[in-house]
């Protein structure tokens, strides 16, 4: 039986697209007779204590000789000291979702720390894989990663039966993803300010503990923007009950300012709605064209105009759905994207 480690940081069950892409390949993983134990690296990633990194290599260094690791990239990119001391004792194969030194919000000193950290670290592994062609191209550049050391693995998508949206006049608007600045609501609401004479309301599903003063300043903006009682904020929830949100909803919204690739757009796509988003990294690669209106970095005039569009316009939200479930249907399953992930893990070993 073949056998890996797999090291993530905090928890598992996180309702995040990377975690959730890590417990799909997981488990796919184990389908297809791979033997995976996982191991728990602690809290704190990308910016552990000391003590938590003395832990996370105290764990790694008892690992046996020659074993395959895979350590995903929130925890691989600052453990650069700790990569170089496994060099020749495991096989190392990092999993980057995107370049830790590009997530809004850092200063300039932590991006640059974090920069050259990762370079460090992933300059010790045996193999890299992404999760978009996007994300490749950056490590390739930032990190001086030869390409043929990199894997591009995009993650799987369920499909979903297509189901009626609701006969109410009032439209729900549906925004995935953990409350960070990143994801851009504070874009989104701006470009909602001067639409509320549409009867709309949105649901924000993801993480509020993140970054606590950023979900803060959100919630002190809406009687700003004149939103207050056209949001809710639903927090983080289990991935068994995020599929209802998707089907109860009529336009899918997401205003990041970058994605590693996009999960939430994708599972969009699958459940049939019409998609608005925005954001560099993957975000223009993984939205088709005609299943969805791409709106650029920041630009929340284009987000305006979108939304408006669909807003008004029932027609277009019927086209655009509709290409949207024709989309879907060439999208990879997630038995696909283990099947990829194994290969790439068997060409490590060779």
């Amino acid at each position: 039986m073949k056998k890996l480690f797999f090291a993530y940081p905090g928890d598992l069950d996180t309702p995040t697209g990377g975690y959730g892409y890590d417990r799909q390949i997981i488990a796919g993983l184990r389908d297809l007779g791979w033997s995976v134990e996982l191991i728990s690296l602690g809290d704190g990633f990308p910016f552990p204590t000391q003590a938590t990194l003395s832990t996370s290599r105290g764990m790694l260094a008892r690992l046996p000789e020659g074993a395959l690791l895979v350590v995903d990239g929130l925890a691989f990119g600052v453990m650069a000291d700790i990569a170089a001391s496994l060099t020749g004792h495991l096989e190392l194969v990092a999993l980057v979702h995107h370049p830790l030194c590009r997530e809004t919000g850092l200063t300039q000193e932590q991006s640059k720390v974090l920069l050259e950290s990762e370079r460090k670290a992933l300059s010790h592994a045996n193999h890299v894989i992404v999760t978009s062609h996007a994300t490749a191209d950056q490590v390739a550049d930032l990190f001086g990663i030869s390409p043929d050391a990199i894997s591009v693995i995009l993650p799987g998508t369920e499909k979903h039966a297509r189901t009626a949206r609701s006969s109410s006049d009032k439209l729900r608007l549906l925004s995935v993803g953990t409350v960070v600045p990143r994801k851009g609501y504070d874009l989104l609401f701006a470009a909602l300010e001067d639409l509320k004479q549409y009867d709309w309301h949105l649901d924000i599903v993801g993480g509020l503990d993140a970054d606590p003063a950023c979900h803060a300043a959100l919630m002190s903006s809406l009687p700003q923007h004149g939103l207050k009682d056209r949001v809710t904020f639903q927090g983080a929830v289990a991935p068994g009950d995020l599929p209802g949100f998707y089907r109860s909803a009529d336009i899918f919204v997401l205003a990041s300012r970058y994605e590693g690739y996009g999960m939430a757009y994708t599972e969009a796509l699958a459940h049939g709605l019409p998609v608005i988003g925005s954001g560099g990294g993957a975000v223009e690669d993984t939205l088709p064209q005609e299943a969805a209106i791409y709106c650029g970095i920041e630009d929340t005039g284009r987000l305006k105009s979108a939304l408006k569009l669909l807003l008004s316009d029932a027609t277009a939200r019927h086209d655009i759905a509709q290409a949207a479930e024709k989309a879907a249907a060439a999208l990879p399953d997630w038995r696909d994207a283990a099947s990829r992930f194994a290969a790439a893990l068997e060409g490590t070993l060779r």
